[in-house]
């Protein structure tokens, strides 16, 4: 632990927290100071994690799930950081997205924040804390073939901003808008719809970063640790990219 962006006494909860962006973001949380939730539908995961951190534990939370949400949130008394990172993607156009589809991408990836958000905002603003949502550049610019992405992400960036006008002294909330992170999320992708040709396709994932590689796990996590952090005190409200230029050209 350094003092720079140092997070200690602090509880942070970090929902699909048990693997990739999730995982990186707890061990980064941990390694600033504070005390980890890791909170994923995947227990056996986020029990193997917590084991591994300092001063964390796992919480086992389905985030589509009111009651689920609940029973987790009966067992904390006091929360200073939520990261809501779980999320899902979806490969087809408008022509190519079944309305059942369409709704499981916007129940995982926006119903969620909202009720884990709601859940959690009595002990939020009873600490003053901070929330990390994380988005996607797919929220902030149009992603080919991710139809039912693009649009659950740009709620999210909606619902960030909406929040920090509704109490811009009572919490501090903010955005990151990766660009494609190197993850088991990212290997699932190519692994179904481009198993074929992996590397042709992984080669053009990395060419849409102008700076000629993925993001790493570890890239968004120290973001999300800055911005909970007191140097970021004056950040709110705040959409911010992190994906190798992307969205600057």
């Amino acid at each position: 632990m350094t003092d720079a962006f140092c997070l200690e006494n602090k509880i942070a909860l970090v929902t699909g927290g048990a693997s990739g962006i999730g995982a990186a973001t707890c061990r980064e949380l941990a390694r600033a100071g504070a005390q980890v939730l890791v909170a994923d539908l995947n227990l056996a995961a986020a029990e193997a994690l917590a084991s591994e951190l300092p001063h964390a534990r796992a919480v086992a939370m389905d985030v589509t799930d009111a009651a689920s949400i609940a029973a987790a949130m009966r067992a904390i008394d006091r929360l200073d950081i939520l990261v809501n990172n779980a999320g899902i993607g979806l490969v087809g156009d408008i022509t190519r997205t079944s309305e059942e589809d369409f709704a499981r991408v916007m129940r995982v990836n926006v119903t969620s924040v909202f009720l884990v958000t709601q859940a959690a905002f009595p002990l939020l603003l009873a600490s003053r804390g901070s929330i990390v949502n994380i988005g996607s550049v797919a929220g902030q610019v149009g992603v080919k073939q991710r139809f039912a992405y693009c649009a659950s992400k740009g709620a999210v960036l909606a619902m960030t901003r909406q929040i920090a006008v509704d109490y811009p002294k009572e919490v501090r909330i903010n955005c990151i808008a990766p660009g494609t992170v190197q993850t088991p999320f990212v290997e699932g992708y190519l692994e179904k719809y481009h198993a074929h040709e992996k590397e042709k396709v992984r080669a053009e994932l990395v060419a849409r970063q102008p700076i000629g590689r993925l993001g790493t796990p570890e890239d968004v996590a120290s973001l999300v640790r800055y911005l909970c952090s007191h140097e970021a005190e004056f950040i709110n409200g705040a959409v911010i990219s992190i994906d190798g230029g992307w969205t600057a050209a």
